[in-house]
């Protein structure tokens, strides 16, 4: 079954785009351009990778289910991710990587389909930070 979107991918895009602009100035976003950069990065990872053997949570702004593999009927998927807005920003644009984040303590994960390194960057940034 196809992802349902939610977040208009040109505003989304633009929103992804704009966190990153605020960011190379040193400002920090507003929080629903923020909420929209998340929701739309997060539905563009169920778009790619579609399933529902880890669920990726971002709080308090959204949460995805993604990756094929075992089926679970009720509660927590086998595996789960968990980070803050920014780090998950970060993640998406290839800002920062998953296991620099995870070992940072920046991303908690459990389960053995957590490691979303492979999958990300899922939106190319114009600028890497050094």
């Amino acid at each position: 079954m196809p992802t349902r979107r939610r977040t208009d991918p040109t505003e989304g895009l633009a929103a992804v785009r704009a966190v990153e602009d605020l960011w190379e100035r040193g400002e920090k976003p507003a929080r629903p351009v923020l909420a929209t950069a998340v929701r739309y990065s997060l539905e563009e990872l169920a778009a790619r990778y579609p399933g529902g053997s880890v669920e990726v949570r971002v709080p308090p702004f959204a949460a995805v289910q993604v990756i094929e593999g075992p089926r679970h009927t009720r509660g927590t998927p086998p595996a789960v991710v968990e980070m803050d807005a920014t780090t998950w920003i970060e993640l998406a644009t290839g800002r920062t990587e998953f296991d620099a984040a995870r070992a940072a303590g920046r991303v908690q994960a459990s389960g053995n389909r957590a490691d979303l390194g492979e999958l990300l960057p899922l939106v190319p940034p114009r600028t890497v930070l050094p």
